[in-house]
């Protein structure tokens, strides 16, 4: 169904978000492609503003990408907090990517072609598919391009959505590609040590997110990251009382106190 000459209305069966993303790059007929999830929004101005730093490159953009508006909406559908933030533009895309600051579906800007050429999304993931591809982007040699206006909000308003409904099974997937990424580091030149750093604090951070459902199933996980070289107990999630704890007693015992002090 059509809306003037500039609109396509498409329904078809629910097959899931990269099937119908790969077929929106399918009938796709323009240069730039912008995909957004249902219960997201973009600002006025997202998309130009983002063409326009595009256009003023003098090499030629593949994926424009910014940071995402957060929202927080309670049960009642009242918006109960807002929040955003720049990153840091000269760091490199890889511990950006690790720090998953290149990812949300909303924030990025496609070249179509270039979408193409890595294959477009990978239907096969049942989660975490923008970091997925945006990871696919990065081993390919796309170029990218940051933006550091948040247009693009994400909205949190559900534990039942695709990436909230199942934490493990994210950990998992997000496990799995974090150790793509750091294999394809091993062949690249220069100095990876922070990106090294920023992966193990998200395995970390990972870890501390299994624990609040199974501390057995946590410590396992724990054991086979240290083993890569890749758990670092740092930042938000590792307040001093609780490194403190972890030193002397073990990750185990942190994460039992942790639990204490949270129910009581």
């Amino acid at each position: 169904r059509t809306f003037g000459d500039q609109i396509r209305l498409e329904t078809g069966p629910n097959r899931g978000g990269n099937v119908t993303r790969n077929r929106l790059l399918e009938l796709a007929s323009g240069d730039w492609l912008q995909f957004l999830d249902a219960d997201d929004y973009l600002l006025p101005g997202k998309i130009a503003n983002q063409l326009q730093a595009a256009a003023g490159q003098t090499d030629q953009v593949d994926v424009v990408y910014s940071p995402p508006l957060v929202e927080v909406w309670n049960s009642s559908g009242e918006r109960e907090e807002s929040s955003a933030e720049n990153y840091v533009a000269e760091d490199p895309l890889s511990l950006q990517w690790i720090r998953w600051h290149v990812a949300q579906t909303g924030t990025v800007l496609w070249r179509a072609e270039a979408l193409r050429s890595i294959g477009g999304w990978n239907e096969e993931y049942p989660c975490c598919q923008d970091n997925e591809v945006t990871l696919r982007a990065i081993l390919s040699e796309l170029r990218f391009l940051l933006v550091n206006r948040a247009e693009a909000v994400y909205r949190i308003w559900s534990e039942q959505t695709v990436c909230r409904k199942n934490p493990q099974r994210v950990i998992e997937v997000k496990t799995s590609l974090i150790d793509q990424m750091m294999a394809w580091l091993q062949d690249q030149p220069g100095d990876h040590l922070r990106s090294q750093q920023a992966a193990g604090q998200a395995c970390f951070e990972m870890a501390r997110t299994l624990a609040q459902h199974s501390i057995p199933t946590a410590a396992a996980y724990r054991s086979e990251r240290v083993q890569k070289g890749l758990f670092c107990p740092t930042g938000p999630a590792a307040p001093l009382t609780y490194r403190l704890v972890q030193k002397w007693m073990g990750f185990s015992n942190a994460e039992r106190v942790a639990r204490w002090r949270r129910h009581g």
